[in-house]
C-alpha cells in the first residue's frame, strides 16, 4: 500500500500525494495512506467516511477553525509520475495545483501544530472534481454535519497563494430545438432543428457579461454554450438539437434568479435544468475572515470558479479559498505549481494556527 510521511518536508510530501493516482472515485489508495498516517498522531481524533478522512484537535480552545482539501484529481494526461525542475523552483505532474499541494500543507499543519490556538478540523474528501452527487463534503455534510461545525473555514484551492473570497454560483441547462425529420434529398419537407439552434448561438455571443460589485471585489458572471449534439445520420435531417449552456453567476444571485435569469434570456426556448450549485457571498465583513485576511496579507480577490466554500456558506460557516498554485494551470496537462508557495502557505498557515505575532509576509506576485 502507498504511504506518506508526514515528518517529511512539505514538497517531498507533495510529491509523494502526487505520485499516488487519485483519480475521482479511486481514491481508496490515498485515503488509505492518508488515513494510516494521521491515526499515528496522538493529538488527533481522526474518523473516516468512504474516502473522506477528517482529523479532529479537541483542546478546548473558544473557536474551532476547518481546513479543507479534496484528494481527487482529474483523469491523467500522461502526467504522472511528479518531477520536480529544482532549478526552477517547479514541481510538475497531474494535481501539483488542483490541490495536492494544498493537501500536503494540510497534513505538515496536521503533524507539526500540535498546540493551536484554535480547535481545528483538518478534512481531507473525495469526488470533488465530479458531479456533486458523489463530493464528500456534500455527503459528509449530510451525515456527520457536526464534524463541519466551525467559526471559519478555509478551502485549499489553488489561489496563488493569495485569498480568494467568495465563489460564484454555477447552473447548467440544455436548450433544445426540435424539427421534423426528412431525408437530406427533400430537406425542405422537414425542419432542420440543427439550424435552428443558430438562434441560440447568436444570443449568446451578443450577451453582456454582468460584473457586479460585492464587498468591493467585481464578479465576472459568464454565459456560455459547453456542449452541442444533434444529428440522426448522414442523409436525414435532424429532428432534434441539444445546446449545453453553463453559467457562472456571481453570488448576490440566488440559484433561483439564476435560473429565472437564463429562462428569460431562452425565451421561447426548451430549457431542462442539468445542474446547479449556489455561489458563496465574500463575508469579509465577518470577525473571523478579517482576522486571518489581516494576519496572512495580501490584496484579497474574488473567486470566479466554484468551489465549495459555497458548502461552508449553506451551514453559515464563513470561508475563503486559500492554496498554492495559480488557478489557471489546474486541469491542464503540463499542471505545475511553485514550490515557494506552497512553503508560503505553510508558513503562513503554520504561524496563523500558533497565534503568532510576526508572520510571513505575501509578495506582489502573490497577493
Amino acid at each position: 500500500m502507498p504511504s506518506i510521511d508526514l515528518t517529511a518536508d512539505v514538497i517531498t510530501l507533495t510529491r509523494q500525494l502526487v505520485d499516488i493516482e487519485s483519480v475521482s472515485r479511486d481514491e481508496q489508495e490515498i485515503a488509505d495512506a492518508v488515513e494510516q498516517a494521521l491515526r499515528a498522531l496522538p493529538h488527533l481524533t481522526v474518523t473516516r467516511r468512504g474516502h473522506t478522512v477528517v482529523a479532529r484537535t479537541d483542546l478546548g480552545r473558544p473557536s474551532r477553525v476547518v481546513i479543507a482539501g479534496h484528494l481527487d484529481t482529474v483523469p491523467v494526461n500522461a502526467n504522472l509520475p511528479s518531477r520536480y525542475d529544482e532549478q526552477a523552483g517547479v514541481l510538475h505532474g497531474l494535481g501539483t495545483c488542483d490541490m495536492k499541494g494544498g493537501d500536503a500543507v494540510i497534513l505538515r499543519l496536521a503533524a507539526s501544530v500540535t498546540e493551536p490556538v484554535h480547535d481545528v478540523t483538518y478534512v481531507l474528501y473525495e469526488a470533488e472534481e465530479i458531479e456533486s452527487l458523489y463530493n464528500g463534503l456534500r455527503l459528509l455534510g449530510e451525515s456527520d454535519a457536526e464534524l463541519l461545525e466551525a467559526d471559519f473555514a478555509i478551502l485549499m484551492e489553488p489561489s496563488n497563494a493569495g485569498v480568494e473570497a467568495g465563489c460564484q454560483g454555477t447552473l447548467r441547462v440544455e436548450v433544445r430545438t426540435r424539427g421534423e425529420r426528412a431525408h437530406s434529398a427533400r430537406s425542405w419537407r422537414g425542419v432542420n432543428a440543427i439550424h435552428g439552434a443558430g438562434e441560440i448561438l447568436a444570443r449568446l455571443n451578443a450577451y453582456e457579461a454582468r460584473r457586479p460589485v460585492i464587498d468591493g471585489l467585481e464578479y465576472h458572471e459568464g454565459l456560455n454554450a459547453v456542449g452541442i449534439s444533434g444529428g440522426v445520420a448522414g442523409n436525414v435531417i435532424p429532428d432534434e438539437c441539444v445546446v449545453t449552456v453553463n453559467y457562472r453567476f456571481a453570488p448576490d444571485r440566488s440559484e433561483a434568479e439564476a435560473l429565472a435569469f437564463v429562462e428569460e434570456f431562452f425565451a421561447g426556448f426548451e430549457i431542462e435544468l442539468t445542474d446547479t450549485a449556489p455561489g458563496a457571498l465574500p463575508g469579509l465583513d465577518q470577525p473571523a475572515a478579517k482576522a486571518f485576511i489581516d494576519a496572512v496579507g495580501g490584496t484579497v480577490a474574488p473567486k470566479f470558479g466554484w468551489t465549495d466554500v459555497a458548502r461552508f456558506t449553506v451551514l453559515g460557516v464563513p470561508a475563503v479559498n486559500y492554496g498554492p498554485g495559480d488557478p489557471m494551470l489546474a486541469h491542464k496537462q503540463d499542471e505545475h505549481v511553485e514550490v515557494a508557495q506552497i512553503v508560503r502557505c505553510e508558513q503562513q498557515l503554520g504561524a496563523w494556527l500558533r497565534g503568532e505575532t510576526t508572520i510571513p509576509e505575501s509578495t506582489e506576485e502573490n497577493a
